[in-house]
């Protein structure tokens, strides 16, 4: 779709992403003139990639706990006002077929680009003008806001920024909601990436990464947090969504901490009195557990220093808590989402709308609310766009 220089709109939204085609889908359903303006040659690029293809679009068991923000009250509001279920009703209104993976995620059975398509299908029954390859140059407010893009000049009593974060730029990804929000003299909470692979320093990398596409369930913990899932080695250091989920809460120089076989007494077949103590039972032993090059070398890298019971409850301490201290993380252009952004305390939880600037609304990446691995970035999109969508 294309409007002709010096449009006017009720709203405008920067970004065609989940945030953005959902805020205008809410507000264009409410009879408001809006106008979507993507600076990509096509919306919902991140979408396409979620998932392997298959786009984790909700989790069932989204609640306030699954997201990290400095203020973890503020996305109550929203995510109680649009649920995972108002979402899979959009769904199944489209006749989308979907399954659940695992931990309540919900994936598309066939394509991310069904749920694309929903998202474009429901702009044009709201009215949505939608204006892909469009780089806004400049924003400016006077009674109203002045948006200026290379091509054209467009107005609007309420702009909303839905330009995502700093994650994967080889797809688009810029700081300009960050800019724009300093602009306008809202605090900006330091962005970093999240769910993103971790680096191993030098030594670790030696020992362990020529065991790349090695993985094994464990309890991943830092800082009191803790995820039991699938750990993979690759060829830089670890990743897998156990790693992924606790990179988010990783801060150097903090440790993180790996339970190698959660719920299981590696030591315990030495309890046996006929069971001969020697490094054999042990490797098989550490075999059960563990695939089998893991457990060769990490026992050979974490021998015990003898058969003694002390030794062994030593031994069984280090392999539930296995302290690497990584080198730093994959960063953006491997990370999933990025956390930080936008300060909440700037924001009005129930509408996202800028107190300090009426009009102006920020929602999604941007904002700093970040969901674990699992559906729930999606969720947040949804939520924070729909709030979003239904008060300017």
């Amino acid at each position: 779709m294309s409007a002709p220089a010096g449009s006017s709109f009720d709203v405008i939204v920067l970004g065609g992403g989940a945030a953005g085609l959902m805020c205008a889908i809410e507000a264009g359903k409410r009879g408001r003139r809006v106008a979507v303006l993507e600076h990509a040659d096509r919306c919902g690029k991140k979408i396409l990639i979620s998932g392997g293809g298959r786009c984790n679009f909700t989790n069932l068991h989204c609640r306030p706990e699954n997201f990290i923000s400095a203020n973890p009250h503020f996305a109550k509001s929203a995510l109680a006002r649009y649920t995972p279920a108002d979402f899979i009703a959009l769904v199944e209104k489209h006749g989308i077929c979907y399954h659940e993976k695992t931990l309540g995620q919900l994936f598309c059975d066939r394509s991310s680009r069904e749920i694309l398509q929903m998202l474009e299908t429901e702009c044009q029954a709201a009215s949505v003008e939608i204006l892909v390859s469009t780089k806004v140059l400049d924003v400016t407010k006077t009674t109203e806001f002045i948006i200026r893009t290379e091509r054209a000049e467009f107005r609007s009593t309420a702009l909303v920024v839905a330009t995502g974060g700093l994650s994967i730029p080889k797809m688009g990804a810029t700081s300009f909601g960050y800019d724009l929000a300093r602009q306008f003299g809202l605090k900006i909470r330091e962005p970093w990436p999240a769910l993103v692979p971790l680096l191993l320093p030098p030594e670790d990398r030696n020992h362990y990464c020529d065991l790349a596409g090695v993985s094994a369930e464990v309890i991943a913990s830092c800082d009191g947090v803790r995820f039991r899932e699938g750990m993979l080695i690759t060829h830089r250091g670890l990743s897998g969504p156990a790693i992924l989920q606790i990179s988010s809460y990783w801060r150097p120089p903090t440790p993180i901490v790996i339970d190698l076989a959660p719920g299981k007494a590696v030591t315990a077949t030495f309890n046996d009195t006929q069971s001969p103590r020697n490094i054999k039972t042990l490797n098989a032993t550490f075999r059960a557990f563990l695939p089998n090059r893991l457990a060769d070398r990490w026992l050979e890298l974490n021998p015990p220093s003898s058969f003694t019971n002390q030794s062994l409850a030593d031994l069984e301490r280090r392999a539930h808590g296995w302290e690497l201290h990584p080198a730093g993380t994959e960063g953006y252009e491997k990370a999933e989402v990025t956390a930080g952004g936008v300060d909440t305390d700037e924001l009005s939880a129930k509408t996202m709308e800028s107190p300090r600037v009426p009009g102006l609304f920020f929602i999604g990446e941007v904002v700093d609310v970040t969901g674990q691995l699992g559906g729930f970035n999606f969720q947040w999109a949804w939520a924070s766009g729909a709030c979003a969508g239904r008060a300017v």
